[in-house]
């Protein structure tokens, strides 16, 4: 089994009438993924900044080579103590998860993170550790492609206290509720803000406490490829479509003479379907073996606009038919995202009349690259 994608999302509440979470998380993907959940002590002002002192030091040495019982001495002796109760501390849960799919866990004080596969919860073996005073517990096991992870502060422990439940929600009760929810929900995201949803329902809307979620799926990667526009010298054109059809995963054709392009090397129809027009966006096509076929730089432009105003909930999309709606759901669900970028001249696009950034096609490319790396996306251009 090759390399697995982390996806990692993050959904919190504050307590009621504050206006900080006491709770913080640091996510880092690069060659690994690192995820450090912090809960301060207490909550507000003072919380937040000891959570976010307590997550930065921990990401930051772990990811310059140091070892745990070194970041906890450093937690120890940098950590500021609390006037009322006389604690340096705050609690933590870091997961790291590497290339060959093996993942670590820590946790010091936090609720034991969930690990799950499908509908069934599985057993993390916990070996319990004295760093610097803290008894800290570890865990080394596998993943595998369909498995989750979900990290929580007490907050979500808690809620429902006095109300639904007396002594709130609790551990099994919440791993009871994520082995029926988990495996229906598509991504991360949609998990996250699942579970907060449900506590903040059971706190009446007045959370006690503070209460971050972290969710992490993990699976195989996705893949998706964009053909935007022909290539400058036609002689080329035979290679680009051959390297689109040979790309892994789903593929996308943005432009009417590109597609045009792409039916003439496969000998395949192009087909428009007028039930995808829209007011301010041409109708979508259809070619055999593409998953997408839309109009070019207004499409591209306009999904653009989308991601830019927020990437909405896959689910919002899943059955909006015009073109950039499409292929802003495409982009979301993809992990590694190629753009083929041809640099042929459409002269309809020269006319003094339109937009200057319509004239701009690989400035729209590379401003949706950005914005789709700051998701943690795998994303490369390619000009042809």
């Amino acid at each position: 089994m090759g390399r697995l994608k982390a996806e990692v999302a993050v959904a919190q509440l504050n307590k009621h009438g504050e206006e900080l979470c006491g709770d913080c998380v640091e996510v880092a993907q690069d060659s690994s993924t690192l995820v450090v959940l912090s809960d301060g002590l207490g909550s507000g002002v003072k919380a937040h900044i000891l959570a976010s002192m307590t997550c930065k030091m921990i990401s930051t040495m772990l990811r310059g080579g140091l070892q745990l019982d070194d970041v906890v001495d450093s937690l120890s002796k940098t950590l500021p103590v609390c006037e009322v109760r006389h604690l340096a501390y705050s609690t933590f849960s870091i997961l790291r998860i590497i290339p060959d799919n093996s993942a670590y866990l820590a946790e010091f004080d936090n609720p034991a993170v969930f690990w799950g596969r499908g509908q069934e919860l599985l057993p993390l073996e916990r070996e319990s550790r004295d760093y610097a005073g803290r008894i800290v517990k570890e865990s080394r096991f596998n993943l595998e492609d369909g498995d989750w992870l979900v990290m929580i502060s007490d907050g979500v422990l808690h809620a429902g206290i006095g109300g639904v439940w007396n002594l709130g929600w609790g551990w099994d009760r919440v791993g009871d509720y994520l082995r029926r929810v988990a495996p229906w929900e598509e991504d991360a995201r949609s998990l996250a803000d699942e579970l907060l949803e449900t506590t903040r329902k059971l706190y009446a809307g007045k959370p006690g406490d503070d209460a971050t979620v972290v969710v992490v799926k993990v699976r195989v990667p996705r893949r998706l490829t964009v053909l935007a526009g022909p290539p400058e010298k036609r002689s080329d054109d035979a290679h680009v479509v051959r390297s689109l059809m040979e790309s892994p995963g789903k593929k996308v054709v943005c432009g009417g003479t590109t597609s045009l392009m792409v039916g003439r090397e496969l000998g395949r129809r192009v087909e428009v379907e007028l039930g995808s027009l829209r007011d301010s966006t041409p109708p979508t096509g259809r070619i055999e073996g593409i998953d997408l076929v839309t109009e070019g730089i207004l499409t591209l432009t306009k999904a653009l606009e989308i991601l830019r105003d927020g990437t909405p909930r896959r689910h919002m999309l899943r059955f909006r038919t015009d073109g950039p709606s499409r292929l802003v759901s495409l982009l979301a669900e993809a992990d590694e995202i190629g753009f083929i970028v041809g640099r042929a001249r459409n002269p309809a696009h020269q006319s003094p009349d339109l937009p200057s950034e319509l004239a701009l096609k690989s400035k729209v490319v590379e401003d949706l690259a950005r914005i789709l790396q700051s998701q943690g996306k795998e994303v490369t251009v390619i000009t042809h």
